[in-house]
């Protein structure tokens, strides 16, 4: 039966719908409350007027459809099926594990603050989520320095018999050594919590009561503490932008769209304080804008994150009270989506819809200048085709040991972190870069094309030689439609300054480019990313193979002993410290081999076993 009169076969009930194209591959998939109805739609308009709408169905082969009991099974099997299956035409969010959040587990005793991806119901705090890992990092690193909370492990912490050097900073009480009262830690705890849920108002009354309170006391040296954390309280606080005084938590979500683009902009109001802004761009969306949002919140609030009370979206949805109830249940509390339509509600989502524009008038301009570096590079270098999916390898050496390969991925210009590869060495020994070149090739281009599909171009991080590898691969493999070059170093030139050379098959010199060129830039930046990640992956090698390697030398130490030390103690330098009952309590250890470790670090470092080194 003809696909556009299959749809009249469809049940009139709620459930989802997968569209597919020749291959059989799930392209797009859709949720409804009535499924001939919603799918018919698409058939039933002539001539729908979004573009991409036109464009998906002009590769839909085949519809399949599940059958669901209500709609909101619907909802929760849509995004299930989006996050297995990734549809080409579906928004989804990509970057899923990039949110972090800080987590306080106020049943220890004595909490400590942690970094966590996922908030869970298991009575913890939790505060964020916040963009980046630099964000969450310098929060961490700002509560430690105003509020003296520990920052060792619950097992370091159990065992611990002496202070570490934390606590002789003044930047930890102790509390695993006994030198602070449970009450007294709580203390510690309130004020940080009041910090991050932005009470910094009584926080400053707070601090300054007992600073006052200090001084009269005549402990000036706790007091001079007291005045330096408000001062650095406060002038945290000038950073933050207040937005209302009278809304505590609160998420904003607004959207700009042009043709095949569209920019998503989250804002998070903590405290009612702006805490945090992030951007999300989703391209050839056949979604309308209701479908859009809809999907956006189950998937970024489907990924276990905080959830506020309040979310403000910048148009209604018609199954907007269904929602309201899955994101209630998802928190474990009453969630409200609202869309104002005055007041200072109103304007925080005006507010949300300027950031959109201006973020999609940035993308625009980037995207304009991504596709004249694509294009120049095309006629310079005299490619097939336009270079969508660029890969660039990179090989690593130490004295010809140790060696690895990179695969840095660009996608339209972009960087595709998730998709760059690490290749430890495995057949070539000495000093061969052309062979281990050889085998990082074989090794990525002998992947099924659906797993990773096969670039437009290969960039080698080299000249000739790394080029002729790469040629001689690609021929024996039959891949002859892929083109390849070598991006080289050069002596100086103009000015001092390194002129790389770029080198293509069939030209016996260099290609030029302008110094200012965009192509040349991104050949540089693929370049540059290939490197890093090759010297990053080698340097974790390197130091396994040092923490080994000393281990190693210790009688009694083996691999099985190796693993439980450092899974119990953490590091190389906390089994260092450790006194011979410590490192006997250890599980696999015996008293002996105790001993020796002690021995071993008392010989090596030239003093009495478990004597911490003197601080100047």
């Amino acid at each position: 039966m003809d696909i556009k009169e299959w749809w009249k076969e469809m049940p009139r009930l709620p459930g989802v719908y997968l569209m597919k194209n020749r291959q059989g591959t799930i392209i797009y998939v859709g949720k409804a409350k009535n499924l001939r109805a919603r799918v018919g739609s698409y058939f039933s308009r002539p001539g729908d007027a979004r573009y991409m709408v036109r464009f998906l169905l002009s590769r839909v082969n085949d519809i399949d459809f599940i059958v669901t009991d209500t709609e909101k099974e619907a909802l929760i099997l849509e995004n299930t099926l989006i996050k297995k299956h990734r549809p080409r035409y579906n928004v989804m969010l990509r970057d899923d594990k990039t949110y972090f959040s800080l987590r306080l587990d106020t049943s220890h005793p004595f909490p400590r603050l942690t970094f966590v991806r996922k908030v869970k119901r298991d009575g913890a705090r939790y505060f964020g989520p916040y963009s980046s890992a630099a964000a969450v990092r310098e929060t961490h690193r700002l509560i430690h320095k105003l509020f003296p909370l520990r920052l060792c492990g619950d097992k370091i912490f159990k065992n611990r018999r002496r202070p570490c050097i934390y606590c002789q900073m003044r930047r930890c009480p102790s509390p695993c050594v006994g030198r602070i009262t449970q009450e007294e830690y709580a203390g510690f705890v309130n004020q940080a919590v009041m910090f991050l849920q932005g009470h910094t108002g009584e926080l400053l009354d707070e601090l300054e009561t007992r600073m006052r309170q200090e001084a009269e006391a005549m402990r000036f040296e706790d007091a001079a503490l007291l005045r330096d954390r408000i001062q650095a309280v406060r002038r945290t606080v000038e950073k933050q932008k207040v937005v209302s005084h009278k809304i505590e938590d609160m998420d904003i979500f607004a959207l700009h769209r042009k043709g095949y683009l569209v920019v998503a902009v989250l804002l998070s109001i903590r405290g009612g304080k702006l805490m945090d802004s992030r951007s999300f761009e989703f391209q050839d969306v056949a979604q309308e804008d209701e479908e859009l949002l809809s999907s956006l919140l189950g998937q970024y609030y489907g990924a276990d994150r905080f959830i506020p009370p309040e979310v403000l979206i910048p148009l209604s949805l018609e199954e907007g009270d269904l929602l309201q109830e899955l994101l209630s249940e998802w928190r474990g509390k009453k969630v409200i989506l609202r869309t104002p339509r005055r007041g200072d509600k109103k304007k925080l989502l005006e507010m949300a819809a300027t950031n959109a524009r201006e973020v999609f008038r940035l993308l625009e301009n980037h995207e304009e200048t991504t596709d004249q570096a694509l294009q120049e590079l095309r006629a310079k270098l005299h490619l097939r085709r336009r270079p969508e999916r660029m890969e660039c390898f990179d090989i690593s050496t130490l004295m010809g040991g140790l060696a690895v390969g990179s695969m840095a991925v660009f996608q339209d210009g972009k960087p595709a972190s998730k998709e760059y590869r690490h290749y430890k060495i495995k057949s070539i020994e000495g000093m061969d870069d052309f062979g281990m070149m050889r085998e990082v090739l074989v090794r990525r281009l002998t992947h099924k094309p659906e797993r990773s599909p096969l670039p437009d171009l290969i960039i080698l991080d080299g000249g000739k030689g790394q080029l002729n590898v790469a040629l001689n691969v690609l021929n024996q493999m039959g891949l002859r439609e892929i083109d390849a070059m070598g991006i080289a170093k050069a002596r100086p030139g103009r000015a001092g300054k390194e002129e790389d050379r770029i080198f293509i098959p069939g030209r016996k010199n260099p290609v030029r480019f302008a110094r200012n060129s965009r192509g040349l830039h991104l050949l540089q930046r693929i370049r540059d990313e290939a490197h890093r990640f090759a010297l990053e992956y080698h340097h974790k090698l390197q130091r396994k193979t040092r923490l080994r390697s000393l281990l190693d030398e210790i009688p009694g130490i083996g691999p099985t002993r190796r693993k439980a030390l450092f899974k119990h103690l953490g590091s190389l330098q906390h089994i260092q410290e450790a006194t011979e009952e410590e490192l006997a309590a250890v599980p696999g250890m015996n008293r002996q081999a105790a001993r020796n470790i002690v021995s071993f670090f008392r010989e090596r470092m030239g003093r009495p076993a478990n004597q911490p080194k003197e601080i100047i």
